[in-house]
């Protein structure tokens, strides 16, 4: 049997209105017997539900696993209850997760439920995990842009002439984030999120491109740093590339080895990402 990529549209209490979004059935996908785990995998900014069928190797990847792929979009706002009432968070955890769980056969429990994106996405997936870790087992992260919410000013002024430059303006940030000091802000920083210690603790996996941008580089780093000075143990990457998705697309593979190790039955025998 081939991948089969589904789109569903369901109401969403927490946007008020319905949102679609792509599945990805691995070829194996039976409708019956033991569930499958389930990853909701998150764009970057301005992408869609499609970016990830379209930029990468995902549906080949997953094909030979028991892995269903969620693809929600958001486009250029955050998988977050952001600065101006969009309650994208509930939305993914009050509404998605459960219309996924009812009209699929997912096993559907946190031992076999990830999160993971790029950058925007990548850092809403570790977001998402740490205040919900009963709700996600695993998370992967590429490039994610975890230092958003203390972001102040337009830190990547210098790329705006290149036309396939493609960050938040400072003003779009602010319709998200609200002003430096906002509750948006200090409910999803970083540093805070990770000192809470949150119980049980999700697997995680981190990489971000040497190519990238500098910053990006050093948030990174100063994520991966708190969290091993809180008694994490994160997977972490530095690989050949840039903050796009080809960059992505190579580490894909690695991410989503990761994914399955830590979820209850995402592997076959002999089947492998990478």
């Amino acid at each position: 049997m081939p991948v089969e990529v589904v789109t569903r549209q369901w109401p969403s209490g927490a946007l008020g209105r319905g949102k679609r979004v792509n599945i990805v059935l691995p070829a194996g996908y039976a409708a019956r017997g033991p569930g499958h785990p389930v990853l909701y995998l998150l764009h970057g900014y301005g992408g869609g539900r499609d970016t990830w069928l379209l930029r990468t190797a995902l549906v080949e990847l997953v094909r030979d696993s028991r892995l269903i792929v969620v693809l929600p979009e958001s486009g250029r706002r955050w998988f977050i209850n952001d600065h101006a009432g969009l309650r994208y968070e509930d939305y993914l955890l009050q509404d998605l997760v459960p219309a996924v769980d009812a009209g699929f056969n997912t096993r559907a429990e946190r031992s076999a439920r990830a999160v993971g994106g790029f950058s925007m996405g990548g850092a809403a997936a570790l977001f998402l995990a740490l205040r919900h870790p009963s709700v996600f087992g695993a998370v992967a992260s590429h490039a994610g842009a975890f230092e958003a919410p203390l972001r102040r000013g337009d830190p990547y002024a210098a790329h705006r002439a290149d036309p396939g430059f493609v960050m938040p303006t400072e003003e779009s940030h602010g319709r998200v984030w609200g002003p430096p000091g906002s509750a948006t802000r200090r409910r999803y920083d970083p540093y805070r999120l990770i000192g809470r210690e949150p119980a049980p603790r999700p697997a995680l996996y981190l990489d971000v491109g040497t190519g990238d941008y500098d910053r990006m580089i050093q948030v990174n780093r100063r994520v991966r740093d708190a969290l091993r000075n809180g008694g994490w143990s994160p997977e972490y990457h530095e690989r050949p590339g840039g903050h796009d998705l080809d960059f992505v697309n190579r580490a894909l593979p690695a991410s989503l080895a990761f994914v399955a190790r830590h979820l209850t039955g995402a592997r076959k025998n002999g089947v492998s990402f990478v």
